[in-house]
């Protein structure tokens, strides 16, 4: 028979494995408590947040919830940062206060209904930011609706300066 915290606490990691669209798999050891806190602070802030469960429970919520099987990288110390929309502006705090304080290791995760591993949630981190690719776009359409109309007014100009020529070799002789 399960201890009752550890069905309370599995309650736990179901609601937050539900209120996601994934998850990152951190190693946090040797991290501060002060450094602690400017990582959850910095992960909310991008729509995130940090948990520390035990792995096991852990094994148990993926399983139960059919999700992709990691169970390599639930192994030693181990916090577990859920985004609840975009995997990349929680990879890139990941990242950034990976390089900062040299302590925080991503392990891997689940993102996009499928396991990554540390390569793949590095790359999550290098993609630009959903705003980023928003503007990227509308500079391609403002791009591609000038190159029109500069297009849709050399038809006419053309026009009338081969008119203007015609005429003017008629002129001429």
């Amino acid at each position: 028979m399960p201890a009752q915290s550890n069905i309370n606490m599995l309650k736990k990691v179901n609601e937050s494995l539900e209120s996601s669209k994934g998850l990152f798999v951190v190693d946090y050891r040797g991290l501060t408590v002060k450094e602690t806190e400017e990582l959850r602070r910095s992960l909310t802030q991008a729509g995130a947040h940090m948990k520390v469960y035990k792995n096991n429970l852990v094994r148990i919520a993926l399983h139960d919830a059919d999700m992709p099987n990691i169970d390599e990288m639930l192994e030693g110390t181990c916090a577990y940062v859920f985004f609840e929309q975009d995997p990349v502006e929680a990879a890139k705090v990941l990242r950034d206060i990976s390089k900062k304080l040299k302590k925080l290791e991503v392990k891997g995760g689940i993102a996009d209904g499928q396991a990554i591993d540390a390569a793949q949630a590095q790359a999550y981190a290098d993609l630009p930011s959903r705003e980023q690719l928003m503007a990227q776009i509308a500079g391609l359409i403002s791009g591609f609706a000038r190159d029109i109309a500069v297009c849709v007014k050399e038809v006419p100009a053309g026009l009338a300066r081969s008119i203007n020529a015609v005429s003017e070799q008629k002129q001429a002789a």
